[in-house]
């Protein structure tokens, strides 16, 4: 039978409280440890110690520094390219000697080849797994079969689906994938601002609000519906499987319940499937319109409720049952863009971060780092 996160039993809690310090999650005992689990928590020197991690954080900031140096080291540089050549040569003759001997090899296998053997793509954000004659397909489906449905509130109004669409002056009949535009092509090849347009259909993002977001008036269920979709495809093909990423921001703290409730409620589950949370590195747009006090109020929405639940299923028990499904976390921006700054000891901790300017992508990754490291040590317990 196909395996069903729901099914889940909840573990019994751990007493213990939870707290942020300089950034870093700290684990307080509420009670004497009575059972294994809490004894070995209060023996964790990462979990219970904020000074392990202040330690933790020196060895970071000294390794950063001795790797930033290699990389613009001119004798370094001039060896990897060379190495990389003598490499690349090494391989091209073994291509020239081996390939006839690997094809006969390779066709020798019974019941094996491409479109038979397993295969994970790893990189995929949901919001773009379908391709976009399934995304056109549905979108004409879905204002053929329900063009009364309310899909969205805007300014206080609420809209049916067919008024979306008279108020952009298109006709399903209208639509075809050129008008879409949801193809990245060679014009968004270092335009981050155009590869993000083609996530709105059309080029309107009402669309994307509609049909490719968790959290809107419909409550995802659009999104749901040809994520399930995409799903039934990858089980139909059998060996091809998919880890889809989504979006969790940092800017509230009930983010994580909404998403989970999402993949609850609509039963965003595959064995094909597993998902992957992208973190965006956008403080700055979220402090700028003060919608956080400081860098460790981020890190706290992204956080707290993970510990949490691992410590009291029964707090977030929707939010227990999806993370049996999530496999791990990455962190997403515009790469071409510069920095203002750099990683250093006498950086401000997150609670002192509180101007409007993002912090260095070294800064994201170490507290990233060491708080889902944190988070792993406690799971295994």
């Amino acid at each position: 039978p196909d395996f069903l996160p729901h099914d889940t039993p909840l573990k019994p809690s751990i007493k213990f409280k939870v707290c942020m310090k300089f950034g870093f999650i700290t684990l307080e005992p509420t009670d004497k440890p009575s059972r294994e689990e809490e004894e070995a928590i209060t023996k964790d020197a990462y979990l219970t110690d904020i000074s392990t991690m202040n330690s933790l954080k020196e060895e970071f900031i000294n390794d950063h520094n001795a790797l930033q140096a290699l990389s613009t080291h001119g004798p370094i540089k001039s060896f990897c390219y060379r190495r990389l050549c003598y490499l690349e040569s090494r391989f091209n003759l073994h291509i020239m000697l081996n390939e006839q001997r690997e094809l006969k090899a390779q066709k020798s296998v019974p019941h094996r080849d491409f479109y038979n053997v397993r295969k994970v793509d790893t990189h995929i954000h949901a919001s773009s797994s379908m391709n976009q004659k399934h995304l056109l397909r549905f979108i004409k489906k879905k204002i053929r079969q329900c063009p009364g449905e309310v899909v969205i509130n805007s300014k206080g109004r609420h809209y049916k689906l067919h008024e979306v669409f008279e108020k952009l002056n298109l006709r399903a009949y209208d639509l075809n994938v050129d008008n879409l535009d949801v193809h990245a092509d060679r014009n968004t090849f270092h335009r981050f601002d155009k590869f993000n347009s083609k996530y709105n259909p059309i080029g309107e993002s009402i669309l994307r609000e509609i049909f490719i977001k968790t959290d809107n008036d419909i409550h995802g269920s659009y999104f749901a519906h040809i994520i399930q979709e995409v799903m039934e495809d990858l089980k139909e093909s059998k060996y091809q499987n998919a880890e889809l990423r989504i979006s969790i921001y940092g800017r509230s703290r009930d983010e994580w319940d909404k998403l989970a409730t999402w993949a609850v409620d609509h039963a965003m589950f595959c064995d094909n499937v597993r998902w992957l949370i992208q973190v965006p590195r956008i403080y700055d747009i979220y402090r700028s319109k003060d919608l956080l006090v400081n860098f460790q109020e981020l890190l706290e929405n992204l956080f707290m409720p993970l510990f949490e639940v691992t410590l009291d299923p029964s707090s977030h028990p929707q939010l227990y049952q999806f993370l049996n499904q999530v496999i791990g976390f990455d962190s997403v921006d515009d790469e071409s863009k510069p920095e203002g700054s750099f990683f250093k000891s006498t950086s401000p901790d997150p609670s002192q971060w509180t101007n409007k300017d993002n912090p260095p992508y070294a800064y994201y990754i170490f507290y990233m780092y060491a708080n889902i490291m944190m988070l792993n040590r406690l799971r295994k317990i």
